[in-house]
C-alpha cells in the first residue's frame, strides 16, 4: 500500500483526481510536460516542504512540556501561534502517542487532511483500500508500513473530517537528550504525525 503512488487505476481516483490524471496525460501526449518532473515536484512538497510545519510542532512538544500541554488542549491555537494556519473554520486536534496507545489518521468519507501542517496528502492516504482497512485492519495496515507494534499496543483511529483534522505526535525517540527544537525537528517524518510510521531513530536520521 506504501508504494501505491507510482501507479494506480483511474476506477480508485474520485472525480477531480481522475481530471487531473486526464489532463496531464494530453499535456505529456503534447510534450508540455515531463511526468517524471511533475512527480518530482509532488514528492518533495508531500515529503519535505509540508512537513517541516508539523514537525516543527512535534519538536516544540517534545521539549517544551507547557507547549505540549497547551497543543493537548487546544491545537488550533498552539499550532496558530507558530504562524502555522489552516483554512478559516477548520480546527485541529493533536494526538500524542504512548508507550501502550498508538495513533492512526485516516479519513474513511474523502480525504480531509491538515494541509497547514503536513502539506500535500500522499495519493495513498486518499485510496479506498488504505481508508477502508484502516478502520477495519489498522494493525495490518501499519504492518504494511513497516509499523509492527507489540500486541499489547492499544491502535487508536481518528477519522478526520472538514471541520476537525489530527496531527499525531510521535513518541520521542530515544538518544535525543539535550537536541534542540531544529534538531528534534529533523527526526519528525510526515508518515509519523499521520500515525504510519515512527520518528526516526538518531542513527537513521
Amino acid at each position: 500500500m506504501p508504494n501505491d503512488h507510482d501507479h494506480h487505476h483511474d476506477n480508485e481516483l474520485d472525480p477531480m483526481a481522475a481530471r487531473v490524471r486526464a489532463l496531464e496525460t494530453i499535456l505529456t501526449e503534447k510534450g508540455l510536460i515531463d511526468p517524471l518532473a511533475i512527480d518530482a515536484i509532488v514528492e518533495t512538497y508531500e515529503t519535505k516542504v509540508g512537513p517541516r510545519n508539523g514537525a516543527r510542532v512535534v519538536a516544540k512538544a517534545w521539549s517544551d512540556p507547557e507547549y505540549a500541554d497547551w497543543l493537548q488542549r487546544d491545537a488550533t491555537a498552539a499550532i496558530a501561534s507558530l504562524s502555522i494556519t489552516g483554512r478559516q473554520g477548520e480546527h485541529m486536534q493533536a494526538v500524542f502517542n504512548t508507550a501502550d496507545t498508538h495513533n492512526l489518521v485516516v479519513c474513511t468519507l474523502c480525504s480531509c487532511y491538515p494541509w497547514s501542517v503536513l502539506g500535500l496528502p500522499p495519493v495513498w492516504y486518499k485510496s479506498p483500500p488504505y481508508r477502508s482497512r484502516a478502520v477495519i485492519d489498522p494493525r495490518g495496515v501499519l504492518a504494511e508500513f513497516g509499523v509492527v507494534l507489540p500486541e499489547t499496543t492499544k491502535i487508536r483511529v481518528w477519522d478526520s473530517t472538514a471541520e476537525l483534522r489530527y496531527l499525531v505526535i510521535p513518541l520521542r525517540p530515544e538518544g535525543t537528550d539535550g537536541l534542540d527544537e531544529a534538531q528534534l525537528a529533523e527526526f519528525v517524518t510526515r508518515d509519523s504525525m499521520i500515525g504510519t510510521g515512527l520518528a526516526s531513530a538518531p542513527e537513521a536520521a
